[in-house]
């Protein structure tokens, strides 16, 4: 396989040294419709080694979560895309060879077979595998009149065409079929923009959307006449009150041993002489005038910071990672340090880098925040943890990994 992709590669890599302008409106065309069956073709090949990949586990023995996260690190994905690459593998996997043969022949996207497999499960749990073999043919063969949303709204009658006897009883089920699918998923993305601000994209399930839609409408609704904020705006407000709210209430479980608060790290003195801005521990920036507001109800718990912004004192040592050096563990980690992984302060917990049974201190020198995956991964593997000369950490992979031991670090938290 490797050599026949080599020369593909090779192929396609002179097609895009040639000059689409020299050209005719046909020629163009037919190049369109070439690329698009090439894509389709490639695709089926992809998906066969990520559900190969997936099987073998080696993104955990890699010392990723999950596959999906070890395929955003390697192939450079944002989270959805290589969540959706993991499931619609896993789909293609178990169904009918003809969707995989579809795909593979450049009959159906990638998405057209994710929708045709969808609905051939859903017809197999109902009427057997027979009949779903033929919705399988009669789906592949209006995927070339029908886009994915489409197919998928013709789907949910397939059994009209193929099965009329079993229509009705099939069409509960394919309710069922969608309710369970919701729930699969569901998600909900938080991404760090490069200007600073954060990206809110997700997917609700019917009840989480009508309970989200419940708390904001009525903090949403126009404050009055002289109210000049878009409906977005005034929606964005809305969830910004929920949050508010949900905090005051003091009954949020603790977050990596603190209780749940929101961090502010910023510089006294120019803070007193209403000058400064601030940076979230999540990475965020805020204005003067946001830190100044923000104070007015906060407690103010002091890091001394050295010239480099080096963290030199948090105050008293402690057996147990909490409190004060804690915060100086977020601030300079600013989430889970294992390389290739995004996983926030407040999903971590603080490990000594020289186990305190074997002696070692509780000193920022000997701590670093993991996840609870990686910090469960570095306790059962050969991965080594040190602080490089910057005093950040750093992770030398085991020599089966990569036989050179080059350090690692994480690059996706900001830091300042």
């Amino acid at each position: 396989m490797i050599d026949e992709l080599a020369r593909a590669d090779s192929a396609v890599a002179s097609c895009a040294d040639a000059a689409a302008w020299a050209l005719s409106e046909r020629e163009l065309i037919a190049a369109l419709d070439a690329t698009h069956r090439l894509q389709q073709r490639l695709a089926a090949v992809q998906l066969a080694v990520v559900r190969e990949l997936d099987g073998r586990g080696t993104a955990v023995a890699q010392g990723a979560s999950s596959t999906t996260v070890w395929l955003r690190h390697r192939l450079r994905l944002d989270v959805a895309a290589a969540r959706r690459l993991v499931g619609l593998a896993a789909s293609v996997d178990v169904a009918p060879p003809a969707v995989r043969e579809a795909l593979a022949g450049g009959m159906v996207s990638a998405e057209q077979a994710r929708v045709i497999a969808d609905t051939a499960a859903t017809v197999t749990a109902s009427a057997g595998v027979e009949v779903a073999d033929k919705a399988v043919g009669v789906l592949v063969e209006w995927a070339g009149q029908f886009d994915p949303t489409l197919l998928r709204r013709m789907g949910t009658r397939i059994l009209d065409h193929v099965a009329p006897d079993l229509a009705d009883a099939a069409a509960a089920a394919a309710l069922a079929a969608d309710d369970a699918r919701a729930a699969r998923d569901r998600h909900l993305t938080l991404s760090t923009q490069t200007d600073g601000r954060l990206r809110l994209t997700g997917t609700l399930d019917a009840e989480t959307a009508g309970l989200l839609r419940a708390a904001i409408d009525p903090l949403s609704a126009p404050s009055g006449p002289d109210d000049t904020r878009s409906p977005g705006q005034r929606r964005h407000d809305a969830l910004a009150d929920v949050c508010r709210l949900a905090l005051r209430t003091g009954e949020l479980p603790d977050s990596g041993g603190d209780p749940a608060q929101i961090v502010v790290t910023t510089d006294y003195d120019t803070l007193t002489q209403q000058l400064c801005a601030g940076a979230l521990d999540i990475g965020l920036q805020l204005t003067p005038d946001t830190v100044r507001r923000m104070a007015c109800d906060a407690a103010i718990l002091p890091a001394v910071l050295g010239g480099t912004s080096q963290i030199l004192d948090v105050g008293r040592q402690r057996r147990l990672i909490t409190g004060p050096l804690r915060r100086a563990l977020v601030l300079r980690d600013g989430g889970c340090a294992f390389p290739g992984c995004d996983r926030p302060p407040r999903w971590c917990a603080a490990h000594h880098i020289h186990h305190w049974a074997d002696g070692g201190p509780t000193s920022l020198d000997n701590a670093v925040l993991l996840c609870g995956h990686h910090h469960r991964h570095v306790h059962h593997s050969d991965w080594v943890i040190r602080l490089g000369d910057d005093g950040r950490p750093e992770f030398v992979p085991p020599a089966w990994l990569d036989p050179n031991q080059l350090p690692r670090r994480n690059h996706y938290h900001r830091r300042t």
